[in-house]
């Protein structure tokens, strides 16, 4: 089945409040996608973002983003009212977000919310606590932690704390379950708002990828409550962290800066955290992309404390052993999408192809490359899914306007094409494909130039600010989008 759908992360999504969220802008993005002709709502990982704002940098691998919690629909449940969110400062554009005013401003508000929460309890939020208890339990004292430790990280924590000692465990609990409830309150709304969400977008048609980071941030009550999983020292620092060697994106590499896996001690529980995560982000998206999938065949080990990615090493990964019983211990077929970019080799193609993952191919990168090669659309199988670009990527206007002359000139004598239209031949080359999937940026549809640009690897500053507004989304281009997905099959 020839399928198509757009990439968008939820804080993209216009809100007079700073940032997307679950409300009625996206109910009305998801009406924009089914009256468009699409299958499929791309998002980025929806979990909380730490320093750098970045959703693959997140506090907890299983918590929602607090951001997302829509505010109106907090007003229409006597939580919030109107003026109360209209009172705060959130931002000086409607087209980037502000961070810095978010992180101030959100929690404050929400926390008017919670004093008027603690007051009626819903009937369904103990139920919802005891479900989600084996995380929830864990990233909400982390954040309690977090807070009463100035934010800093849990490594900087009293030593007892910071080991995870029972009995200042115990009193961390008694002395911060107010903040703790806080946290769990934060997640019971916004797990609330999710659900109802996709179950709009599922009944519309549209099916949900989510997208899944291979590695978690060092500063997360993943590695906090589960230290042993991870490759750390005595003293709980990391012996060696993830990252990727020099690449087209960067000449030092990437350095993520991520703790490594104990892949031996995951592969003796048979990958219990693994699974439970899979589990975990199954049960919300209908596809699930992993990034960096060739992690999983070998992964890049940097030294800690080196201070690019340079001097790191291949280390093998358990590969086939890992997917089957990750497969076996759910009992069902994985819904993956694999990020099969950067340096790939036949293993890696060869763990990909065993358990039938659709790979990825990025448009941008056929012409990038003057030679023959593997993003070329003549050269795709039906099992993978073609982007014009990702979330990594340039928008394709900015980055034809940046593009070397010989590759301008190879795109154009490829697509018979005077490029003048850019964004949309690159659409329609992504359609047009045998591609099972295609996937296209919103800011491509939208045919925007590097203003808009999500994220540059490498760079640690900017990034995940940009927003579309309400006027964006117009008829005309709806009928667009339909009448592309509808003449190339899709």
């Amino acid at each position: 089945m020839r399928t198509s759908g757009v990439l968008m992360p939820i804080s993209s999504l216009p809100s007079p409040y700073g940032i997307g969220t679950m409300g009625k802008d996206a109910k009305k993005f998801v009406d924009f996608l089914e009256k468009g002709g699409q299958k499929y709502w791309q998002i980025l990982p929806i979990c909380p973002t730490s320093y750098g704002d970045s959703p693959y940098q997140s506090f907890s691998s299983f918590a929602g983003n607090p951001y997302f919690i829509d505010l109106d629909y907090l007003c229409k449940d006597k939580l919030l009212t109107q003026k109360e969110c209209e009172s705060y400062d959130w931002g000086k554009s409607a087209k980037k977000v502000d961070y810095g005013i978010m992180y101030i401003n959100r929690y404050d508000l929400l926390k008017k919310a919670f004093a008027r929460f603690k007051k009626n309890i819903p009937d369904d939020y103990s139920t919802f606590c005891k479900k989600e208890a084996e995380w929830l339990d864990e990233y909400t004292l982390f954040m309690a932690l977090k807070d009463a430790n100035d934010g800093h990280a849990w490594s900087q924590w009293d030593e007892q704390l910071k080991v995870r000692n029972e009995k200042a465990i115990k009193e961390a609990k008694e002395k911060y379950a107010d903040d703790i409830e806080f946290y769990k309150m934060l997640q019971y709304l916004f797990f609330k708002q999710w659900k109802a969400l996709k179950k709009y977008a599922n009944e519309k048609g549209i099916e949900i990828i989510g997208d899944v980071p291979i590695y978690v941030a060092m500063d997360s009550a993943d590695v906090w409550a589960n230290p042993k999983q991870f490759y750390l020292d005595k003293e709980l620092n990391p012996i060696e962290v993830a990252g990727c060697p020099p690449d087209a994106f960067s000449e030092d590499g990437q350095l993520w800066g991520n703790p490594l896996f104990r892949w031996d001690v995951m592969k003796k529980d048979n990958y219990s955290w693994w699974t439970k995560r899979i589990k975990a982000m199954a049960s919300l998206y209908d596809i699930v992309r992993i990034d960096h999938f060739r992690g999983f065949d070998r992964y890049w080990a940097v030294p800690y404390g080196e201070e690019t990615a340079i001097n790191g090493e291949w280390k093998p990964a358990p590969g086939i052993n890992f997917f089957t019983q990750l497969q076996a211990n759910l009992g069902y077929d994985l819904p993956i999408i694999a990020e099969d970019l950067g340096e790939i080799d036949d293993s890696v193609i060869e763990l990909r192809d065993k358990f039938n993952l659709p790979g990825m191919k990025i448009l941008q990168f056929a012409f990038e490359n003057p030679e023959e090669n593997d993003f070329l659309p003549h050269n795709y199988t039906r099992n993978c899914v073609c982007y014009t670009g990702t979330h990594d990527n340039d928008t394709t206007f900015g980055w034809y306007q940046k593009a070397y002359e010989a590759s301008k000139d190879k795109l154009r004598r490829y697509f018979s094409t005077d490029a003048s239209d850019i964004c949309w031949v690159m659409i329609r080359a992504c359609f047009s494909s045998v591609a099972n999937m295609a996937v296209v940026p919103m800011q491509d549809v939208l045919k925007l130039d590097s203003w808009a640009r999500l994220n540059t690897p490498g760079v640690g500053e900017g990034n995940w600010a940009w927003r579309f507004e309400d006027k964006d989304m117009d008829t005309k281009l709806e009928e667009r989008l339909f009448e592309t997905a509808k003449l190339y099959g899709r």
